[in-house]
């Protein structure tokens, strides 16, 4: 079936933006296009708003954020058919006005956005399969050792041993580096002789200096760090080397300097600040688990509408890669479970066709596939109290699963769909807490936080 033409929806957004001239950078996650623009005050922002296809708009981390739903990825190429810019100009995000103001923090907000969203869906995919395995042997139904395990679990596990690979092709594209060979020096950190020689023990020096080895598999930190390093070496090149010699030695340079400089400083230290962040984490969880659970879990939902929970990506694997499982996107992911409740609830009470429809088609992208901006931006913020509660029975949904110690082994969102990959320590306490989080603020949506008069003034 031929796919639908958003040319005139990304002509309208490019126009409402202040145009090709004012966009220096734009990339997409799971239902938001996010722009950089030269000038924020070029762009009229109640114009955007005002685009048929459009839900909402966000500016938060330095981006200028358009809400467009589950079917972004479709809008994206017209978008930058529209700009008359490549995939690769687009996520390269060359600065501008408003990119130079953008604080540290907003910088690496943007930074991680660009670098994780493109890999996203593989992860959430890989997880669920991990998951199905383990209900697979835990009920006996499939044996460890047989190959159809064996196939199957390459498939769900390969992606996150390799993780440092996509994160280098990733990396470099929003860095601007060579991508070859950034993916030579995240193949050079999972390189088979490497990681025996960590497993073994080994001394390894290099030029006489010791090399502090450890295990690169599953890592984020130290990529990023040794890739946004390459592309500072590589620009740096570019002005010194001669053109006729620099695309043959400016390769052979970021390999011999960058791999060994990743072994020697960049790994242990990048290594030694997600170990700290990882243990900080668990410290502040373990103490008093059921008000951790409460307060994060309470305010996630104001993090999403943000646009800034991709920010803990990093945290997210780390935590699977030091202790094996997560509990961060675990904890949080009843908020899932409560925006889908509350749209269900405007879902059940309206009377209105057009409302009716746009909440039962976000409800049940909320519930069955966890993506929750359609949910609320076109639902739940615009009349308030529905989001209300989505706060609160998300709190009480978030200690119940600190309190039973749930997690998953791998970075997933949390729908129906993906209920297997948290099976494990706390599943069943996990399951009650997203039947309370949805039941519970539909039922209290339904009850307390909606009626159609609420419409006019929304």
């Amino acid at each position: 079936m031929a796919s639908k033409d958003y040319t005139q929806l990304a002509e309208q957004i490019v126009r409402c933006v202040g145009g090709k001239e004012n966009v220096s950078g734009v990339t997409h996650c799971a239902t938001r296009l996010r722009f950089t623009l030269n000038a924020a005050d070029k762009a009229d922002r109640e114009g955007v708003k005002k685009i048929q296809g459009v839900i909402s708009l966000v500016e938060s981390g330095g981006q200028f954020q358009v809400v467009i739903g589950n079917h972004v990825a479709d809008v994206y190429p017209f978008v930058l058919k529209a700009l008359g810019m490549t995939d690769a100009e687009a996520e390269q995000n060359k600065g501008g006005e408003k990119a130079e103001k953008q604080n540290l923090v907003n910088r690496f907000l943007t930074t991680i956005t660009g670098i994780f969203t493109p890999i996203i869906g593989a992860m959430a995919g890989a997880g669920m399969l991990k998951g199905i395995l383990i209900l697979l042997t835990t009920f006996n139904l499939l044996a460890t050792d047989s190959g159809t395990y064996r196939i199957l679990y390459a498939a769900a596990d390969a992606l996150f041993s390799f993780l440092p690979i996509l994160l280098a092709f990733t990396a470099a594209k929003k860095f601007g580096a060579n991508t070859f060979v950034s993916v030579a020096i995240g193949c050079a950190l999972v390189y088979p002789d490497m990681t025996a020689a960590y497993n073994a023990g080994d001394a390894l020096t290099f030029l006489g200096v010791p090399v502090n080895l450890m295990s690169y598999t599953s890592s984020v930190l130290p990529i990023i760090c040794a890739v946004f390093a390459q592309s500072k070496l590589e620009a740096l090149l570019k002005k010194v080397l001669p053109s006729m010699i620099r695309n043959l030695l400016t390769p052979l340079a970021s390999l011999v300097v960058i791999v060994p400089a990743t072994f020697l400083i960049i790994g242990p230290v990048t290594n030694t600040v997600g170990n700290t962040l990882a243990a900080a984490y668990t410290a502040l969880v373990s103490f008093c688990p059921p008000v951790a659970g409460f307060i994060v879990a309470g305010i996630w939902p104001l993090c999403v509408m943000a646009g800034v929970h991709y920010g803990f990506v990093p945290i997210v694997i780390n935590n699977i890669a030091v202790y094996g499982r997560d509990t961060l996107f675990t904890i949080t992911g009843v908020c899932n479970m409560a925006q889908a409740g509350a749209t269900a609830g405007v879902f059940l009470k309206t009377r209105n066709p057009e409302l009716k429809e746009i909440s039962g088609q976000a409800a049940f992208s909320a519930l069955i596939a966890g993506i929750t901006e359609p949910a609320m931006y076109g639902v739940n913020l615009k009349y308030k109290r529905p989001f209300y509660f989505v706060m609160f029975f998300s709190a009480i949904a978030g200690c119940i699963t600190a309190t039973v110690g749930a997690g998953a082994s791998a970075l997933v969102g949390t729908a129906l769909l993906t209920l297997p990959a948290y099976a494990g320590v706390g599943f069943a306490g996990f399951l009650i807490a997203c039947a309370i989080a949805f039941f519970g603020t539909m039922i209290c949506t339904y009850l307390f936080g909606f009626d159609d008069s609420m419409i006019d003034n929304a």
